[in-house]
């Protein structure tokens, strides 16, 4: 098993991709194990075929990519521009504020960052914000995607978990509320400091024609909480529902995409769910290694020796994570720790949707941490603004994240409150 988190770590440094990293190093270690190829073959088929729900993740991402390409991003940015851009520094509480609405019709976090990101940074240097503090505010809102239900993230804890992702989904909802609100306190402090300009305060006349043309995206994350939430379709249907939605939208609707439009929206699909995919399956044969080398009955005996109480136990995981953060990509992350975890944390008393949500955030907040932070790099590439710059300004966004996350964690009724009140207590 050394052999095999070695080489893993090695080939990490080495800049090789996560899927690479972990299948490689899988191979290797079955090699030295003298397991026949075969299996490797057999894990990340089974991997693939095996659950229902991952349906979900290429239809969430073809939701987003959609709305990305058929104007319903310029809609909902138009529409946070006149609920919040009145404000000192408004544009970045826009910012927030579109994340909020955009989170509950994509579920990622890089969906947000690409589409939203490019508008959003765009108008916010055009205004006369600099270009680090426009990146940093894209960067740290974009994690609030995964958040809001959908969510691409709890989508993939719940089948590796065997977790209710209708829970998951409602469990993150207060969470990414309360991000939203401690991002907006941050950018309010900025711009009272750099005295950033605000736009005119609109009229009733121009809230009321922004709310009409954003009405139908808004409509989205609604329809997708209140279907599962009351059994009308599972998270997976939901999934699809968002994507013919989204679709309708587009091109009947708006009419802003048309058939040639679509055919590049499913090809960056298909890349996108490829990518995903491939991390998802050489990852299984990853974890199924270290299961059969016993690391998750050795990492959980290890950690009971540290202590016996729940919460810091929940505290020395996150505290863990967010250091592989740093590293390893999320859901690299995932798909190996939650397997070994999941169990020892529930045999603890920690409530399993309790302790998603809080590793799933702690997991977004990765995506702003260098050098694997990948929507640094996002942002980057989408806005122009260098890296370094952009890791300079972001840094300080840091701190309310990591204050929400201690929240999170110390009190868990802020996930819990809401799957308990609409689908009752467990």
């Amino acid at each position: 098993m050394a052999l095999l988190l070695i080489l893993w770590i090695v080939l990490l440094v080495l800049g090789m991709s996560v899927a690479l990293t972990l299948g490689v190093s899988s191979l290797v270690q079955l090699l030295a194990d003298g397991t026949p190829i075969v299996v490797m073959a057999q894990r990340m088929t089974k991997a693939m075929s095996d659950s229902f729900p991952l349906l979900a993740v290429p239809f969430f991402i073809f939701a987003g990519n959609l709305m990305n390409t058929g104007g319903v991003t310029e809609r909902i940015f138009g529409f946070a521009r006149v609920l919040v851009g009145h404000f000192r520094g408004g544009l970045g509480h826009v910012n927030v504020l579109a994340s909020v609405i955009f989170s509950g019709m994509s579920g990622s976090a890089l969906a947000d960052a690409g589409g939203l990101g490019n508008m959003e940074i765009k108008a916010m240097r055009q205004a006369g914000y600099d270009a680090g503090f426009a990146g940093a505010v894209t960067v740290a809102s974009c994690i609030i995607g995964p958040m809001i239900p959908p969510s691409i993230p709890m989508v993939l804890y719940g089948v590796l978990a065997d977790v209710s992702i209708g829970r998951l989904f409602l469990g993150g909802v207060v969470p990414g509320l309360l991000t939203a609100v401690a991002l907006m306190i941050m950018v309010a402090w900025f711009a009272k400091k750099r005295d950033y300009p605000r736009d005119p305060t609109p009229t009733l006349r121009e809230v009321a024609v922004s709310a009409k043309r954003a009405a139908l995206p808004i409509l989205t994350p609604g329809v997708i909480i209140a279907g599962i939430a009351f059994g009308f379709f599972s998270p997976t249907e939901a999934a699809v529902v968002a994507s013919l939605y989204a679709m309708f939208l587009s091109m009947v609707v708006y009419r802003e995409m048309g058939l040639k439009d679509l055919a590049v929206v499913i090809l960056d699909t298909v890349r996108m769910t490829a990518n995903v995919c491939m991390i998802v399956a050489t990852a299984s044969v990853f974890a199924w290694i270290l299961a059969a080398h016993q690391a998750p009955m050795h990492l959980a005996a290890w950690l009971l020796t540290l202590t016996s109480d729940p919460l810091m136990l929940l505290l020395i995981i996150n505290i863990a994570v967010f250091i592989a953060g740093f590293f390893v990509e999320g859901l690299a992350i995932m798909i190996l720790v939650v397997p070994a975890l999941a169990p020892t944390l529930a045999s603890s008393g920690i409530d399993p949707v309790h302790f998603g949500v809080v590793f799933i955030f702690n997991l977004m907040i990765g995506l702003m941490t260098p050098p694997m932070g990948v929507g640094l790099f996002v942002v980057s590439g989408v806005s122009g603004i260098k890296l370094e710059t952009l890791i300079r300004s972001t840094l300080p966004f840091l701190v309310p994240l990591a204050i929400v996350l201690l929240m999170l964690m110390f009190i868990p009724g802020l996930v819990t409150w809401l799957p308990n009140l609409v689908l009752g207590a467990q």
